[in-house]
């Protein structure tokens, strides 16, 4: 049961700050009364003693992986690992019941929880397809009032869901809601106004809705407790008089991210209120509609010079190039930096980038071209990671990155650890070198644009590059393939990468072989997203041995039939097989369009949509 509500992520995740809690039971020797009359003392039994020792070493056992194994030795530590677990993470929550998760974990304070699977993203899952936070909410407001944060992602969440947050926790201080959706500006309003202990309010990546109620204003009056405020992915504006104020009244704010609808003019007044910032995400970095013509330009180099403790920089989603020196004073500092949303060129990077010595995460857009790739990896040589993502992502469009700037990072960042790469181009040699110069590498995510695209330069398939990957990056437990991929490829998955457990394939295999030749060979493997590719059910069937241990499968548009599903869900019954067609499908195909699969303690979901058969 620990491992289906603990699984670890790809990322680690910081150590649980909340261990204060602490046992006071069997402390001391137990008081009874003797045959004589007399008082005596005895010792307290055993299993006490040892009890109270675990729960003082268990405190210190920060690891989620290492709790899940403590608490298989035997039922004395099963027990005492609960006790003391003050942060719960839940990697699917259908995977267990709220009221199983909380009669077991009663001193929980800090609550992750994931729902939908990461391919609901690209519009492939129908959005009312579950991952309520309704009851999970319910359940925590009755076991555990002291609960202070809560991290969901890929949830619902409705504006009731955050009232009886703010209502039912006194001392809330942590909500963090990334991919979320359900709930409007009325939700954040009520939910900020009674939370007056919050520290951080981190939105990111969710959509809500605009009920035209001003949540900014509704924060308490007075000194604000606040660390981190991110609302960058609020598409409609906000009360920029009232966030002023919030930001001039909160001492403690490190982190804020704003949204497109904040100008640099703004920007520069909140910067002059807040100089600790050490992250900032800085709105449009465009001047408002509404500026004067002869309105005089703040100094805004001045004020980026004045944030000293500025070391992570995002935004920049409605940029104006000209304003690019500004940020100037700060990059010999920066150790993140996030261009994702300005298109810039290679020259406008240039100044830039040549003084981040410091860098080691970059997220940039293909515009930078090959030429931006090469200026990155001649001055950041601390680099650990490396998103480039594309500015036109059809198939044929002309992409501006290829196996160049790949080639160019892979021989100056020696530490890169993580790399997601989209692109038009690439090749074989360019991937062996990456495995070769790079072998720290965790995460390498290859996205070669276009279906079925072969080493543009020898016109052969990709196996041998994804083949030196697995093969020279020891540490490696996240790969995507792309491109043309034969079984030779799955093979050498199947060979080398015995930590992987996270593996995403589209458009890629030859037979069921491939897929065969994963389960059979990957001990490791979680999570498999599979998607426009060849295999039936015969290759589903494989991995028969190894579902149990895996966190969920998900095939959409591969040779699946109804029967093979059944098949499945038959012989394993503790795993629950969904079956999902579009939601305007009203009867069952004979081939299935979308399965996902994951194990469950609990059996199949009552909350399942029409468009949901679950077998």
């Amino acid at each position: 049961m620990a491992e289906q509500m603990s699984d670890d992520d790809e990322r680690q995740q910081s150590p649980p700050s909340d261990l204060d809690f602490t046992s006071n039971k069997a402390r001391t020797c137990i008081v009874t009364g003797s045959v004589s009359g007399h008082t005596e003392f005895q010792s307290p039994y055993p299993d006490q003693v040892l009890g109270n020792v675990l729960e003082n070493v268990l405190h210190f056992l920060t690891s989620r992986r290492d709790r899940n194994t403590a608490s298989l030795v035997c039922k004395s530590w099963y027990r005492v690992e609960a006790l003391t677990r003050s942060e719960l993470f839940i990697g699917n929550c259908y995977a267990v019941s709220p009221a199983r998760a909380t009669a077991r974990f009663t001193r929980v304070r800090a609550l992750h929880l994931k729902g939908k699977p990461r391919f609901a993203d690209f519009n492939l899952m129908p959005p009312d397809w579950g991952a309520h936070f309704n009851p999970w909410v319910l359940a925590f407001a009755k076991a555990c009032p002291w609960l202070e944060k809560v991290y969901l992602k890929r949830m619902s969440v409705t504006d009731d869901d955050l009232a009886t947050l703010a209502e039912s926790f006194l001392g809330f201080k942590e909500l963090v809601l990334v991919c979320c959706d359900g709930f409007g500006t009325s939700g954040l309003a009520i939910f900020v106004s009674k939370c007056r202990q919050l520290k951080v309010l981190d939105l990111i990546d969710s959509e809500l809705s605009d009920d035209e109620t001003d949540w900014i204003l509704c924060f308490p009056e007075g000194e604000s407790h606040l660390e981190s405020l991110i609302f960058d992915c609020v598409e409609f504006p906000i009360n920029f008089e009232a966030l002023e104020r919030l930001v001039a009244r909160s001492p403690s704010l490190k982190k804020l991210r704003l949204n497109q609808y904040v100008s640099i003019g703004q920007l520069y007044r909140l910067m002059v209120q807040a100089p600790q910032l050490t992250h900032l995400g800085t709105g449009s970095f465009s001047p408002s509609e509404i500026a004067g013509q002869g309105d005089q330009e703040p100094d805004y180099v001045t004020a980026f010079a004045a944030c000293k403790s500025l070391i992570c920089l995002s935004g920049f989603r409605e940029i104006i190039p000209d304003y690019l020196p500004a940020i100037y004073p700060i990059c010999a500092n920066l150790t993140s930096l996030n261009f994702s949303y300005a298109n810039i060129t290679a020259e406008q990077l240039k100044p830039i980038i040549s003084n981040c010595h410091k860098l080691q995460v970059f997220w940039v857009l293909d515009s930078i071209c090959d030429e931006g790739l090469q200026a990155v990896a001649a001055t950041c040589k601390e680099l650990r990671e490396l998103r480039v993502f594309p500015v036109d992502a059809r198939e044929d469009s002309d992409g501006p990155v290829s196996e160049v700037g790949f080639l160019a990072i892979s021989e100056g960042c020696r530490k890169l650890q993580s790399i997601l790469y989209f692109c038009q181009r690439m090749t074989n040699a360019a991937v062996i070198a990456m495995s070769r110069n790079c072998p720290d590498l965790v995460v390498f995510r290859l996205c070669i644009m276009g279906r079925h695209r072969p080493d543009h330069v020898t016109g052969e398939p990709m196996d041998d590059g994804f083949g030196a990957i697995v093969m020279n990056c020891k540490k490696l437990t996240r790969l995507a393939v792309s491109g043309l991929l034969t079984d030779k490829a799955f093979d050498y998955i199947g060979r080398y990468g015995k930590l992987v457990r996270t593996l995403s394939v589209a458009f890629a295999g030859d037979s069921d072989m491939a897929l065969k030749y994963v389960l059979e060979g990957c001990p490791q493997l979680q999570k498999l997203e599979i998607r426009d590719s060849p295999f039936g059910d015969a290759a589903l069937c494989s991995g028969l041995h190894h579902y149990y241990n895996m966190r969920f499968l998900w095939m959409s548009s591969c040779r699946l039939t109804h029967q093979g599903c059944q098949q499945i869900a038959h012989a394993m019954p503790r795993l629950v097989v969904e079956v999902i067609r579009s939601a305007d499908e009203e009867e069952m195909d004979v081939c299935v369009q979308t399965l996902y699969m994951y194990r469950s303690l609990e059996g199949p979901r009552n909350d399942a949509p029409k468009f949901v058969t679950i077998l």
